[in-house]
């Protein structure tokens, strides 16, 4: 039985397998970072929100929450406000994913 040229084969075969994990980890890994700012925008967002009720901005709390979000390219998906805290959501496209992301802000020590 002749067995040269089966190492060749072998580094071929893991230098593929490598590939397909490092590519793997590469869509993982950009996910991650997606969903991160995704949060990120919906954080800014709530504490728009937020400062507009309470009154440290001026205009409606979810107009300026949907102008935050926007400029971490990302949509409000939900405003919603009771007393001086904010609950909003956004979501941002990422791929082929939709990725959500849901933040609150207050004052401190507020339910």
């Amino acid at each position: 039985m002749n067995e040269r040229g089966s190492g060749s084969v072998l580094a071929v075969a893991v230098l593929g397998a490598v590939a397909l994990a490092s590519g793997a980890a590469l869509l993982v890994l950009g996910a991650l970072s997606a969903q991160q700012s995704a949060q990120a925008a919906a954080d800014a967002a709530a504490l728009a929100a937020a400062d507009t009720l309470s009154g440290r901005a001026s205009g409606f709390p979810c107009e300026n929450a949907e102008r935050a979000a926007a400029l971490d390219e990302a949509s409000l998906a939900s405003c919603q406000t009771d007393g001086l805290v904010a609950v909003v959501g956004v979501s941002r496209s990422w791929s082929r994913l939709t990725l959500t992301a849901r933040a609150r802000a207050g004052p401190p020590g507020t339910p």
